[in-house]
């Protein structure tokens, strides 16, 4: 009996040895703070936080739960922690191309975010290269990649923690930890017209360089977002004559056009417009003179409506397009002949009711464009 209860437990430590994974192995169960991810795009850069969301649950957060300033958290490897900025593991952030975190510039990559938040309204965001510690027990100083103080806001109650992107335009955002009354927001500012610029050089070496319409969209985008009006004209160029297409399309011939009279070039400019006119479209002519009298130039776009209306005669919104041209030139009694003229013919009842508003306009004295 002695021998097969030794037996027993040498054979139990042996399976020990073998199998530690299973005897330490921790069951996926829910929790009581939920893990979440938001995730914002600024141009073609993702901005993502992932984190875990603990409630107040009536509970004193603000220099209490969460300690003012840097705190010993009788854990772990650091004698001073900032706060995890969230629950459980790490909160996580990850940018997917470089940006800058209120003015200053950092790395693409994946960052732990912590936060120091003082007394006084004020917190201080760190992004960290260990991204993958849990909490920030084991915080070290010298892995800070950087860190930027902002000022806290009082906001409406929150009752679990959210991270959010307020203020997002073209080239920003503000993200921000809304928990119980406080914000606290930092802005992240992305270099969107060098990112997709190198994104386009890159693609264009690639798949996408094997067709026309991408040379089109490169050069559109470098034209309309302040890149070298150079790069953009050899774009353009490609895509009218390039090694494996060579097609002049009203829409390629538009673009040109607009780079050389950017570059002071008038004279090519609009040579370069006569000649894609028949290539166009009765909307897309019609687009053209609207973009003339945005221009300020009302003889020209005139002169384009009157051509879109012989070329496509009777076609919408040629009478359209001539009302907007005589409004521009202050005839306004052209303008509601052919507004009437173009309200026969307005193919659907959004386009009749945008005719009669301007009908009535007119009618006022009032212009139409």
């Amino acid at each position: 009996m002695k021998l097969a209860y030794t037996k027993y437990l040498f054979f139990l430590s042996v399976g020990l040895l073998l199998f530690p994974t299973a005897a330490s192995a921790q069951l996926n169960l829910p929790r009581g703070s939920q893990q979440a991810e938001v995730t914002q795009r600024i141009g073609i850069t993702d901005v993502s936080i992932t984190y875990s969301r603990p409630s107040v649950n009536e509970r004193e957060i603000w220099g209490a739960l969460v300690p003012y300033g840097m705190n010993n958290l009788g854990f772990g490897t650091a004698k001073e922690s900032p706060w995890r900025a969230g629950a459980n593991e790490n909160t996580i952030i990850k940018f997917t191309e470089d940006v800058k975190i209120e003015g200053q510039d950092l790395a693409a990559g994946t960052y732990g975010l912590h936060m120091v938040v003082n007394e006084d309204n004020t917190a201080k965001i760190i992004f960290s290269s260990n991204s993958g510690a849990w909490g920030s027990y084991f915080y070290k100083p010298e892995e800070d990649i950087l860190s930027v103080d902002v000022t806290t806001q009082e906001i409406p109650h929150t009752e679990q923690l959210t991270y959010i992107f307020n203020d997002v335009d073209a080239t920003s955002a503000v993200a921000a930890l809304n928990w119980e009354k406080k914000q606290i927001p930092f802005k992240v500012e992305v270099d969107v017209t060098d990112i997709v610029l190198a994104d386009i050089r890159q693609k264009l070496q690639t798949s996408p360089g094997f067709n026309r319409q991408t040379w089109e969209q490169a050069a559109n985008f470098a034209l309309n977002n302040d890149g070298d009006l150079d790069e953009a004209l050899g774009w353009v160029d490609g895509a009218i004559a390039g090694q494996f297409f060579s097609q002049k399309t009203f829409n390629n011939l538009s673009i040109k056009s607009q780079i050389l009279a950017k570059q002071g070039k008038t004279a090519e400019a609009a040579a370069l417009m006569d000649e894609a006119l028949p290539l166009g479209t009765v909307f897309q002519v019609h687009g053209y003179g609207r973009q003339l009298i945005g221009e300020g130039n009302a003889d020209k776009a005139l002169e384009i409506f009157k051509w879109n209306a012989k070329a496509h005669k009777n076609t919408w919104p040629v009478n359209y397009g001539l009302a907007r041209g005589y409004s521009a030139k202050g005839d306004n009694k052209n303008t509601l002949k052919y507004l009437n003229l173009a309200l026969a013919n307005a193919p659907v009842q959004a386009s009749k009711d945008r005719v009669a508003a301007n009908i009535a306009k007119a009618e006022k004295g009032e212009a139409i464009n």
